[in-house]
């Protein structure tokens, strides 16, 4: 009765709707069961805070739409997707485990529940109505059945949702590392192709450049030849004057006994007959020992008469001090290294062997294998003279002091001198029995001197038109001859690998390269090399010092230009050349350098 009055109308007819029993009809069996164990009933205490409560983790509402303007696009699309993937799960039929239920007590559910919602009063007036109808035996439990468990369910459900979120979460750092993978795949495939594209290229540019070397050595071949021809001249012109030389020594000491028997008076008649000629010998072909021999009379009775009516030069006592050794330090432009290619002249068709710059003038004067040598105008490279005269090929280029005169040295074993201004030959020197490899003018413009494959150097008279002197000395080839500037000195660099001067009267500091790439600084006065670079393996075809003489240029067999900081010893690289390299000089002020190729073209560098 203190159940009825405690608990309102509306709330019993909740709790009936809400657990679909029949309360009233149950207060008569709760009664019949509260005789039987009515003290049991009366012993349990329920609290607010009862050990059975179970605390619910609150899951957030997954169905809810994105607020503009405060998720980036990235975010929402994941948002979106994994609400996608969320209502997919939820689609699919989830199968529970079987499980045996549990029953629990009605009471206890319902207390529960009140506990839970907050309803104090309501589950105080509860208890009271509820213990009343228990000790009255008319609740009727037994008919009541089993209160579903839906607890466990929830439980089961909210686990699986939890397991299922962490399988998404490691299906989704699968996905990441997926696209990761890929991403790196894609990058190694790009990578690969552009790799594979690169060795397309490089294959076409090697087969490109093959094509190109091997017309480049297609047009060594005339060169070859034209080299090959030399040599064997070269070989036959030694052969027949060794032969030469013995018949004419042979012939010379007989003439000599004829003559001193002529002079006493002895068998002149059988002198005359075995000298003189007949008029079977007359008409009979001149043999090349007879035309020696004439040729060395003719050339006796020439000189003979210019010695009679042309004076000798005479070589200057007193020399003019040489300006370059009081310029000042300060004066001095400071050295350079930092040359570019600035353009190229194609000027013959065989290679380059030797390039000059006029003492005066912005001209080069450049000599070819091609048997010409051209006088070309500065900074155009504009051919002004070709020079015509020689047979053979030319070896070196030598300018007058005045810069109006021109010697050039050749294979066809001749020096000539050019008038510059009418562009002729004015002068031929011949006495050299192989080819003349160097030449030099005397700083008085009295003297040239010329150095020779038949191992001798001639000094040669421009007034009297005659060889002055010839020096011996050397055991193989005269490669290079030069006179110092002001100076009666001459320098001669021979292939018997040594250095000889001749007349030295002052102290001057000189440069050598050799055919293994070293090239030589020697103090002039103790003949002693200061210095040893070694530049190879190409070989050093040619040395030249700027006008300072502070930097030394050399051109290398491998088409390098180096040049020599003789202050620091640093050594530069020029590099330009398609080929050898053969010769290079200097401009007066060294803001140029020239270089001569065996393409037969001439480099200009500033």
């Amino acid at each position: 009765m203190a159940a009825r009055l405690g608990v309102p109308g509306s709330t019993l007819r909740v709790l009936e709707e809400a657990l679909g029993l029949d309360l009233t009809a149950a207060g008569d069996t709760a009664e019949a069961v509260a005789a039987e164990g009515a003290f049991y009933l009366e012993q349990v205490a329920i609290t607010e805070a009862s050990e059975d409560d179970y605390e619910y983790e609150e899951i957030a509402d997954d169905n809810f739409s994105i607020p503009e303007g405060e998720e980036d696009l990235a975010k929402a699309i994941q948002m979106v997707q994994e609400q996608a993937t969320d209502t997919q799960i939820l689609e699919q039929k989830t199968v529970l485990p079987s499980k045996q239920q549990v029953p629990e007590v009605i009471e206890d559910f319902l207390c529960n529940f009140l506990i839970k919602m907050g309803m104090t009063r309501t589950l105080d007036c509860f208890q009271s109505e509820w213990y009343e109808l228990i000790q009255k035996g008319v609740t009727g439990l037994r008919d009541l059945g089993n209160v579903p468990d839906v607890y466990t369910q929830n439980m089961l459900l909210e686990n699986e949702n939890k397991n299922l979120k962490k399988d998404l979460k490691c299906y989704k750092q699968a996905a990441d590392k997926a696209r990761e993978d890929l991403l790196k795949t894609q990058k190694e495939r790009d990578f690969h192709r552009m790799h594979h594209k690169r060795i397309v290229q490089e294959k076409t540019k090697l087969i490109n450049d093959l094509k190109g070397l091997k017309l480049h050595y297609a047009s060594y071949e005339p060169t070859i030849r034209v080299l090959q021809e030399k040599h064997h001249t070269l070989l036959k012109q030694k052969m027949l004057t060794s032969l030469e030389r013995d018949r004419a020594v042979g012939q010379i000491s007989g003439l000599q006994a004829t003559l001193k028997h002529m002079e006493i008076g002895h068998n002149y008649h059988a002198s005359a007959t075995r000298v003189g000629p007949n008029s079977e010998k007359e008409n009979a072909p001149e043999g090349p020992t007879q035309k020696g021999l004439r040729e060395a009379r003719e050339k006796i009775q020439c000189k003979t008469k210019v010695k009679d009516n042309t004076k000798d030069s005479e070589f200057p006592t007193d020399m003019q001090p040489n300006p370059n050794l009081y310029l000042r330090k300060e004066n001095i432009c400071p050295a350079k290294f930092d040359y570019k290619l600035n353009s190229i002249f194609r000027l013959h068709e065989l290679p380059v062997s030797c390039v000059i710059m006029h003492p005066h003038k912005d001209i080069l004067v450049t000599c070819g294998e091609d048997r010409l040598w051209k006088v070309v105008g500065l900074p155009k490279g504009n051919v002004l003279h070709t020079g015509f005269g020689h047979t053979d090929w030319l070896s070196n280029c030598c300018f007058h002091p005045s810069g109006n005169k021109l010697a050039t040295s050749s294979g066809d074993t001749t020096v000539k001198l050019w008038d510059l201004s009418k562009g002729n030959c004015i002068l031929t020197f011949e006495g050299h029995s192989h080819a003349v490899w160097s030449c030099t003018w005397h700083s008085c413009g009295d003297f040239v001197a010329s150095s020779s494959l038949d191992t001798t150097s001639k000094i040669w008279d421009v007034n009297s038109e005659r060889c002055r002197c010839t020096l011996y000395g050397h055991t193989d080839s005269v490669n290079s001859i030069e006179f110092f500037p002001c100076s009666n000195t001459l320098l001669t660099g021979s292939a018997d690998k040594s250095l000889s001067i001749w007349d030295a009267r002052t102290g001057h500091m000189i440069a050598s390269c050799d055919a293994c790439g070293v090239t030589k600084l020697w103090d002039f006065r103790k003949l002693l090399p200061i210095v040893s670079i070694d530049i190879g393996p190409s070989p050093g075809n040619e040395v030249n010092f700027d006008s300072s003489g502070r930097v030394l240029a050399q051109a290398s067999g491998s088409g390098v230009i180096h040049l020599l900081d003789l202050k620091s010893g640093q050594i530069h690289k020029l590099m330009g050349h398609d080929s050898e390299a053969h010769t290079v000089v200097f401009s007066h002020d060294g803001e140029y350098l020239f270089s001569g190729g065996s393409d037969g073209t001439v480099r200009t560098w500033s």
